[in-house]
């Protein structure tokens, strides 16, 4: 199928079909005239890499977990243990990242509060 029938059929778009083989993620075939043929496994490769970024891989884990998961229906825990520890150590850095964004949070809550309150009722 061709690429507009492929994004229907993967929910990808276009564009994300493009930059999924620009990043060696899927490879479509290609017609005498040059058009992308996607197959029925580069359409579910798509819906994997899809559900491997939703919830929330980074582009460069994503392309280490491909090639050990052969099809849809390969399940996740099939990775190997040190793919599991890298993708912890990428939670663990989200987690912290998440921390810090809370703590700034409150300093700013902290500030509009104290700077409210020196304002008076009437504010200014």
């Amino acid at each position: 199928m061709r690429i507009g029938q492929a994004s229907r059929v993967s929910g990808a778009s276009v564009r994300a079909l493009r930059h999924y083989e620009d990043e060696g993620l899927i490879t479509p075939g290609r017609h005498g005239n040059g058009y992308r043929d996607y197959c029925d496994f580069t359409i579910a490769r798509v819906r994997r890499v899809r559900s491997l970024l939703d919830v929330g891989l980074p582009l460069r884990l994503v392309r280490e977990v491909l090639p050990h998961l052969e099809d849809e229906a390969t399940p996740i825990s099939s990775v190997c243990d040190e793919f599991l520890d890298e993708v912890q150590r990428y939670r663990d850095n989200v987690a912290a990242r998440i921390a810090d964004l809370a703590a700034q949070q409150d300093s700013l809550d902290t500030y509009l509060r104290d700077a409210r309150g020196r304002q008076g009722p009437d504010r200014g």
